[in-house]
């Protein structure tokens, strides 16, 4: 019986354990597991890294953007405060032209008062002469005419006014010259102005003012002037 007892190997320390401790060895699987999830994530769905020179061409091109877009900024600012500075001259001219308009009517009203004021043609004609003025500048008869119509209507009417100049000419001889007829368009009133070339030399005493139709037409008025 002795024969079957083994003897014991007597450790005072205890029986030490051998290799790497178990969580140490989760530890780094889970690692590794968590780092290969990453790169197969960003293989499968994320876009590709970028590599140094590409990068950089990607930062050039964004700063070139932005100093793009600040320029465009800049012009959209000037271009804003242009319209408004423009709107606002519209505007006053807005108010010039309605000033003017205002003063234009007023005038036209004083001239009618004027012409309502003058002494009636003593001829009476379809087309009335109230008054006239003549006078000599530089060998041509400036004139001043006003004129009527007896029934004016609503529609203007052509009309010819024949200028027939009576006085001396070079010679000393008296004549009488047709200048150049002047063509109309009358409505209730009109005032022509202007001159007329004379003759070289021609010294006119007075006028005679043939309101027509149209050339050597019906006469619609007529009045005869002093020249000054």
């Amino acid at each position: 019986m002795l024969g079957q007892f083994k003897p014991v190997t007597y450790e005072p320390y205890g029986r030490r354990r051998s290799g790497v401790p178990r969580w140490l060895v989760l530890l780094l699987f889970g690692i590794s597991l968590g780092a290969a999830g990453v790169v197969v994530i960003q293989e499968l769905y994320l876009p590709a890294r970028l590599t140094g020179d590409a990068s950089s061409r990607l930062r050039t091109a964004f700063e070139r953007a932005e100093a793009e877009r600040k320029r465009l900024e800049a012009e959209l600012g000037d271009a804003t405060k242009r319209l408004e500075t423009a709107l606002a001259e519209n505007k006053s001219a807005e108010g010039e032209v309605a000033a003017a308009r205002a003063i234009a009517q007023r005038l036209r009203d004083d001239l009618t008062s004027v012409i309502a004021a003058l002494p009636p043609d003593p001829r009476a004609g379809s087309i009335e002469i109230r008054a006239a003025r003549f006078s000599v500048n530089k060998g041509a008869l400036a004139y001043d005419v006003v004129l009527t119509r007896e029934r004016p209507g609503t529609k203007t009417i052509p009309a010819l006014m024949q200028l027939l100049v009576t006085g001396q000419n070079a010679r000393g001889a008296e004549a009488t010259v047709s200048l150049t007829p002047v063509q109309l368009v009358l409505g209730s009133h009109e005032v022509p102005r202007g001159s007329l070339q004379l003759p070289d030399g021609f010294k006119p005493r007075q006028t005679t003012i043939q309101m027509l139709d149209r050339v050597n037409g019906k006469q619609l008025g007529m009045r005869v002037f002093v020249v000054n």
